[in-house]
């Protein structure tokens, strides 16, 4: 079947089928997706993560449809119903909607009123019905199977029990079914209205208590909102088309002018629709409906997810970290360069003028003591005075002070990864670590926890979890091979994420470079144990090793090219670390001399481009940013007032913004620019400096309503806008 599935995915995906074919079976052989795309491009024709990726799961997609077809198969044939029509015609189905749909009747079920008619030999009252001679009279025609054996006991039941027949043979109509979807699709009307008495406990759905539109058109975010309000009871919803368009398309297909069969046959369409038919296609629908809300919250989840872990980093740099808070404290600790705890304390920013004075001191210690190369303080409690109080101390020199968001902070401080790493700590310690290697490198720090506690996305707790951890796991793959690991500093959890290793390899890793020390050369890890040519030839091409023994343990060249960069170096009389120094010598390569068969020139422009850039880390370059400096709170936000601001999170509906008050603010779809916006995220992204103009405050509700167009009267933070002059506008509420 793989064959026919390679045709189906290319004609789907716009590529050739040997392309496919030819990734489907380096999948097979345990090929990763990073490695296919990166070392592989001869044999796939240079495709993407991105078409790699969709070619695996429609793979998968078709193998479980093949799966399903066995099944039905195996049970038709052991119940000894299969025909070769039946199996032509099951053999034909290319979607799963469409195989059900051809095992509906003969789906074993349990007992129908259709079930009990024909037991009680009602089926041939039914066909008669069903031809509609309009000179046969129903009452006449039923008289002949009144039966008390047989529980039939005049003709209203006879009538009754072959419409029941009926009903469930329209309902199980493949044609019919097909025509009602669609109908459904296109013309189904989404619906909520609110249990009655459930007003109060459901205050937070308000806006669905009675809520109307289209199917085609719902967004996923209101889609999931809705299937989570009903499942907590507080509204009933529906998912139906026009009831009379229904009946009126299943009437002209079965029903056959206006005589008295005709009408018993019509009584049977309308209960075959409202009883089976459409309930069972709601159900459908809304699974569909879930399904494609889900796809768009998992991929908006994973775009949001790539763009926090490939935030730039500081860079190997010593940092002091606080976790700031209000009564206990703020937790600091220093750390060296690889993020070692060299040390922590407590301050009290934010206690009293003693308190104070003894934490500029502490910090000021601290600072010298240990050559501070920059400042990191949680965005959390307190983080504001925190960083007011920070940035007056004179440390004698300048040191950047840089909020860092610590979403998650909480979860790895509690985890086995934490105590693993840091043993003999509490958790506000492993807290504070966090933070400041979070601002040394958010990637290597980040992947220590589940992508999902990071706190970007929407209703993520909702969404089919299968789908999500497969695309988050997707997504963090990605970005760790694109970066690239240092092998002789990664921690477990970096290098698992690393094509071709995993958990276990990892912690072999580490447990034999703690061991033997750090690798002196990318060939030494085929001596970790259980590490064998596969694992190896999956991984070693992202693992880098930096000032080793051989330059080209640092770069993206895999082990499996150096011999030509060997060749090209020899061919040049120089060596190759003088092809990595001499741009001029790179420029005197002719590639074409070292094509082989299985080296073509995508792989030689890869290799090129590496020798330019070692190692080259694709993420952008660090710079420090800072909050407004006359606001703090929410009560210190005037309507018109322009302040910098960072994207948190984006959704369907717009953009979450941080602007430093402890709250963040939405920039609602409607306010992102001045032109229609698909989506949200084709303006904005998580981490990105933006510029923003408070439309208006809710401080009751901790509501902030922001935009990235400028009006009109807008004025600066620092301006200081008067409240009396600068009335709040009305502007868009997310939901």
């Amino acid at each position: 079947m793989q064959h026919d599935h390679a045709r189906t995915i290319a004609t789907e995906l716009g590529v050739s089928h040997s392309q496919v074919g030819a990734v489907a079976a380096l999948l097979d052989e345990g090929a990763t997706v990073p490695f296919i795309s990166r070392y592989r491009k001869e044999k796939t024709g240079s495709l993407d993560e991105v078409a790699i990726t969709a070619i695996r799961d429609r793979m998968k997609q078709l193998t479980a449809l093949d799966d399903r077809r066995e099944a039905i198969l195996s049970s038709l044939k052991e119940r000894d119903l299969l025909t070769a029509k039946l199996t032509d015609t099951i053999e034909a189905a290319e979607t799963m909607t469409a195989l059900e749909d051809v095992y509906l009747p003969y789906r074993p079920k349990r007992r129908t009123r259709a079930m009990i008619a024909r037991e009680k030999g009602l089926e041939p009252l039914a066909d008669l019905l069903f031809a509609q001679d309009p000179s046969v009279d129903p009452a006449q025609a039923a008289a002949a199977f009144v039966s008390a054996d047989k529980g039939v006991e005049n003709e209203v039941d006879a009538l009754a029990g072959a419409r029941d027949i009926l009903a469930e043979r329209v309902s199980e109509s493949t044609d019919a079914r097909g025509e009602i979807r669609e109908l459904f699709a296109k013309r189904g009307i989404l619906h909520s209205s609110v249990v009655v008495g459930k007003e109060p406990e459901g205050a937070t759905y308000r806006d669905y208590f009675d809520w109307e539109e289209p199917l085609a058109g719902a967004p996923s975010h209101r889609v999931l909102a809705l299937l989570r309000a009903e499942r907590e009871g507080i509204v009933r919803l529906s998912a139906r088309p026009d009831e009379g368009a229904a009946l009126a398309f299943l009437k002209r297909q079965f029903v056959q002018g206006g005589g008295p069969c005709a009408q018993q046959v019509s009584q049977a369409v309308e209960d075959g629709y409202e009883r089976l038919m459409a309930p069972s296609i709601e159900t459908e629908i809304r699974a569909q409906l879930k399904e494609k809300a889900d796809r768009e919250a998992v991929r908006v989840f994973a775009d949001n997810v790539r763009q926090l872990l490939l935030a730039p980093p500081l860079g190997q740099k010593r940092v002091l970290a606080i976790d700031p808070g209000y009564r206990t404290g703020g937790k600091v600790v220093c750390l060296d360069a690889q993020g070692k705890l060299l040390t922590h304390d407590v301050i009290y920013a934010t206690g009293s003028d003693a308190q104070r004075a003894e934490a500029r001191r502490t910090l000021s210690e601290l600072a010298k003591a240990y050559a501070v190369e920059a400042i990191a303080i949680g965005n959390g409690t307190a983080s504001r005075e925190t960083e007011t109080f920070v940035r007056s101390i004179d440390f004698g020199r300048t040191i950047p002070v840089v909020l860092v968001n610590e979403s998650g902070a909480s979860v790895y401080s509690a985890s086995d990864v934490a105590r693993a790493e840091l043993p003999d700590q509490d958790v506000t310690v492993r807290g504070a670590v966090s933070i400041g290697r979070r601002l040394v490198d958010p990637l290597a720090e980040f992947v220590k926890i589940d992508p999902k506690a990071i706190g970007v996305g929407q209703y993520q707790h909702d969404v089919d979890q299968n789908l999500l951890r497969q695309s988050l796991d997707d997504v963090v793959e990605h970005c760790v091979n694109a970066v690239g690991v240092e092998v002789n500093t990664a921690s477990v959890p970096l290098l698992a994420r690393v094509s071709g290793l995993g958990p276990k390899l990892a912690e072999n890793v580490v447990e034999y470079r703690d061991e033997h020390g750090p690798f002196p050369r990318r060939t030494e890890l085929r001596k970790v144990p259980r590490l064998g040519p596969k694992a190896f030839e999956q991984a070693a091409g992202f693992l880098r090793i930096r000032a080793g023994e051989d330059p080209l343990d640092g770069s993206a060249v895999h082990p499996e090219r150096y011999d030509v960069v060997r060749r090209m170096a020899a061919d040049l009389g120089c060596t190759v670390a003088d092809l990595i120094r001499d741009a001029d010598l790179r420029a005197r390569i002719d590639l074409d001399r070292y094509v082989a068969d299985d080296v073509g020139l995508p792989t030689l422009t890869d290799i090129l481009a590496e020798l330019a850039k070692p190692g080259r880390d694709p993420r952008e370059a660090f710079e420090a940013f800072a909050f407004s400096d006359d606001v703090h709170e929410i009560g210190d936000l005037r309507a018109g007032m322009k302040l910098p601001g960072i994207v948190t999170n984006v959704v369907d509906f717009g953009a979450f913004i941080d602007v430093g008050v402890h709250q963040d603010g939405l920039v609602h779809v409607s306010q992102l620019a001045d032109r229609f916006v698909e989506h949200p995220s084709k303006v904005v992204k998580v981490g990105q400096r933006v510029t923003v103009f408070v439309l208006e405050v809710d401080v009751e509700r901790g509501r902030i309503s922001l935009s990235l167009r400028k009006p009109h009267d807008a004025t600066s933070a620092s301006a200081k806008a008067d409240p009396k002059r600068s009335q709040p506008r009305k502007g868009p509420a997310g939901r």
